[in-house]
């Protein structure tokens, strides 16, 4: 008997916005690590005031992609150029639905010759193996999945990443001499612990950092060396909390729902993808709802990755992105939600009335795609995606997509919090009333540390 597949779940649900936003799935749990080594607050001010190391090795899946066809497979899924791309940099993978729609961003590592790691959530990479296996291509391709969907618990490679001011101190004390200088999102080899670790140049909150990793069994001798590196430089391990929070300081929306529900391109997709997995088990919370799935889905330039777009090459949705590319594109911004409002909401919590959604720490999101509406005179003008504390900034900040007329920094919308009537039946959403909260558009990233330290044509820059 063959296995239920997506197709045949939506067919049983009255439509993919009700499916998902009644599924009992709540946020993505980060598996590996506690939610708190010590405190959530000092954890986030480590990584601008000091250090701190992000356990990257449970959370997120791994997909090796190698073949003689592997660039020329990738290369159609992208709507990002490889144009002369070189084997010593990374890439942030985009691809995107026939109608141009993102299905998921993930990090392409080059492993050597026709050798690819991609790292990053399920969407993007179950896109790579459908095409791999159906579309003709020699290659070959091996998932290591996050630990949480792994009876044994390991992993093929850990995954490590450094940031902060002193970031490169605590690296050359690790190593025992000074790293080499690496450009953003290169590269290399490194020496430490006895091992060869790949490093990647990398930077998460405008701070300079390096990704390390490697195979399984060194991880214990690596993080070891790291963290007694880091012992004199102010170094704190990060936890789950403070991790899922650190998004609204870099600009970063983690999580797009894959534009996978619709169309009749995407029915043969539909099913091959399982009903169990991710595409099946998602959820969407908030208070923007529509009954058209394809309102909750965002092309690249909604995300910032519309710099990305390149039609020197042939992709899947390059006929939908060049009729998009000369209309007016909603833009991602910061919302900086207002101090009083905020605490107006908290202190529904005490006493006996009515209450408004409780506002969880520092993540507040509760479900796997959140989807709050931005209004202005009542109108829908957006959506924000993804709202967290930040002790560094002592801001409640959301990250939001709206319409190109009320991105303007310093223009005054109001976020909706809460679900519709109650609630949905989410296990993560207690019954509830909803609150409007004023907000004010801010820059993205918030942090003028992280909008100036990038590449102009960077999806982080302030010219993104």
């Amino acid at each position: 008997m063959s296995q239920r597949s997506l197709e045949d779940l939506l067919a049983t649900a009255q439509s993919p916005v009700a499916l998902l936003r009644n599924s009992q799935a709540g946020p993505n749990p980060y598996p590996g690590v506690p939610p708190e080594f010590t405190n959530w607050r000092d954890e986030q001010r480590a990584w601008q005031e000091t250090c701190v190391l992000f356990d990257q090795s449970f959370h997120m899946n791994d997909l090796l992609v190698e073949g003689p066809d592997a660039l020329t497979l990738l290369s159609y899924l992208a709507v990002n150029s490889f144009d002369g791309y070189v084997g010593d940099r990374a890439k942030h993978f985009v691809p995107c639905s026939p109608d141009g729609y993102v299905i998921g961003d993930v990090i392409l590592f080059p492993l050597g010759d026709d050798r690819f790691n991609l790292v990053g959530r399920a969407p993007a990479l179950n896109w790579i193996m459908y095409h791999a296996e159906l579309g003709g291509y020699d290659v070959e391709v091996d998932l290591d999945l996050r630990t949480a969907l792994r009876a044994d618990g390991r992993r093929r490679s850990y995954r490590f990443q450094l940031q902060g001011p002193n970031a490169m101190q605590v690296i050359e004390r690790a190593l025992g001499s000074p790293p080499p200088e690496l450009k953003f999102f290169h590269t290399t080899q490194l020496p430490i612990a006895g091992t060869t670790a790949g490093a990647l140049r990398h930077g998460m909150v405008g701070q300079p950092g390096w990704e390390l990793f490697g195979p399984w069994g060194e991880y214990e001798a690596v993080r070891t060396a790291l963290v007694t590196a880091g012992a004199d430089f102010g170094l704190r391990l990060a936890g789950g909390r403070a991790y899922s929070s650190n998004t609204v300081e870099s600009g970063w929306i983690p999580s797009p729902l894959p534009a996978v529900y619709s169309g009749e391109p995407m029915r043969p997709y539909r099913e091959w993808l399982p009903a169990a997995g991710y595409e099946g088990a998602a959820s969407i919370g908030g208070s923007f709802v529509s009954d058209d799935i394809e309102d909750y889905y965002f092309t690249p330039w909604d995300l910032g990755y519309g710099n990305y777009v390149k039609f020197d090459h042939e992709f899947v949705g390059r006929e939908a992105l060049e009729r998009m590319v000369d209309a007016e594109h909603r833009q991602k911004v910061t919302l900086a939600l207002d101090d009083a409002d905020v605490t107006r909401a908290i202190g529904t919590m005490f006493g006996a009335g009515e209450r408004a959604k409780f506002i969880d720490w520092p993540s507040a999101v509760y479900s796997m795609h959140q989807f709050d509406r931005v209004v202005v005179d009542g109108e829908t003008v957006g959506v924000s995606t993804w709202i967290s504390y930040s002790a560094n900034e002592g801001k409640l900040l959301t990250l939001a997509v709206l319409d190109s007329a009320y991105a303007q920094p310093g223009t005054d919308v109001t976020f909706v919090w809460g679900e519709e009537d109650g609630g949905t039946t989410k296990p993560t959403v207690e019954p509830h009333v909803q609150i409007e909260l004023r907000a004010v558009v801010s820059p993205v990233p918030y942090v003028e540390a992280v909008r100036t330290s990038y590449a102009p044509s960077g999806w982080r820059s302030s010219r993104s």
